[in-house]
């Protein structure tokens, strides 16, 4: 393992994933990538009595999912490290009781995952672990009365908002050889752009992902030609234009390979305003539909990077702006 340029890890171990399970909630499913999870229900309760054990439920039957492709038991995993939207990130925390798996909570929003997987990668590179298991989760309903308003309450939003994303991903990452393969993995920091408004989460994150993406091509010597897709996690369709508009300034046009999850997850039939967003955004798109694209050797090599609007409700009544981050890890195909 190896630091390169200022924010890129480059492992010098051949760090695999080697299984993935995904969970999703009845929107997901109706949408157009609707066949490519493992499972989905069909309303948000999830067979639970409210929206934060539904979200737990995600979690812990998306981890199951994992291990079971991948035939690997609890036992046989060194680490667990998840995390999640809700406070204190409890699904994480009370996942993690549950499966006895040595833990570490981690959060960065909705680039969690991609933050979850580079400290796996970096604990299996330094030899600290052989097998790690890392997971999200999100639930519309829980982050709609954490974040904004109870739904209940019928409050109106503006096309720049974004649908929370129900669902649980979980992957495992190890050394033994699978289809996925993870090169490299670059560091966020944290942009404020100036956004204050809690409902226009893409422009707020769009800066902090031109940021990362910038600097994963300085560190690494790379264009944006090195990927076949490069993907964001869930900027939705204002914060993609935003970004495109930044990389078009800085000479850098990464159009003609780009896409969003949150854009990718629903179709405009659905009314998600500008698409999906939450933890499990990225993660159910990336461990479901783009992996996918790589074993039907459709894409080669991608780049993903998570982004994270790291806001509560409390500064945002306090009217402070919302600072994001955005993790970057690059994955390829095995042949």
């Amino acid at each position: 393992m190896k630091k390169v340029g200022e924010q890129t890890i480059i492992f010098d171990t051949d760090i695999y994933i080697e299984s993935v399970g995904t969970v999703v909630g009845p929107k997901e499913r109706e949408g157009p990538l609707g066949s490519s999870f493992h499972r989905a229900y069909d309303d948000l309760y999830c067979d639970e009595q409210s929206w934060e054990l539904a979200e737990r439920r995600l979690m812990k039957e998306a981890i199951t999912i994992c291990l079971t492709n991948g035939n690997v038991q609890t036992k046989d995993v060194d680490l667990f490290i998840a995390g999640d939207l809700l406070n204190q990130t409890v699904t994480a925390n009370y996942v993690a009781k549950e499966i006895d798996v040595p833990f570490l909570g981690v959060f960065s929003a909705c680039s969690t995952i991609t933050e979850a997987m580079l400290v796996a990668a970096t604990f299996i590179d330094g030899t600290f672990a052989r097998r790690v298991l890392v997971a999200t989760s999100s639930h519309y309903g829980a982050a709609e009365r954490q974040f904004r308003f109870p739904t209940t309450m019928g409050v109106q939003k503006g096309e720049s908002a974004s649908w929370t994303v129900t669902g649980g991903a979980a992957a495992l990452l190890s050394a033994i050889r699978s289809p996925f393969r993870i090169r490299a993995a670059t560091i966020g920091r944290v942009i404020d752009s100036g956004i204050t408004n809690p409902l226009d989460m893409g422009r707020a994150m769009a800066p902090a992902a031109f940021a990362t993406i910038k600097q994963h091509f300085a560190d690494c010597g790379l264009s944006p030609t090195s990927y076949d897709v490069i993907v964001t996690g869930d900027l939705g369709k204002v914060g993609s234009s935003e970004l495109k508009a930044l990389c078009h300034e800085a000479n850098m046009n990464i159009s003609e390979r780009y896409d969003d999850c949150g854009v990718l997850i629903y179709d405009a039939e659905q009314q998600a305003f500008a698409g999906g967003s939450g933890c499990a955004c990225c993660a159910v798109v990336t461990y479901s539909y783009f992996l996918e694209q790589m074993r039907e050797k459709k894409i080669k090599t991608m780049l993903v990077i998570a982004t994270g609007a790291l806001f509560n409700s409390t500064m945002v009544k306090q009217h402070q702006t919302i600072p994001a981050i955005a993790h970057a890890i690059a994955i390829e195909a095995v042949t």
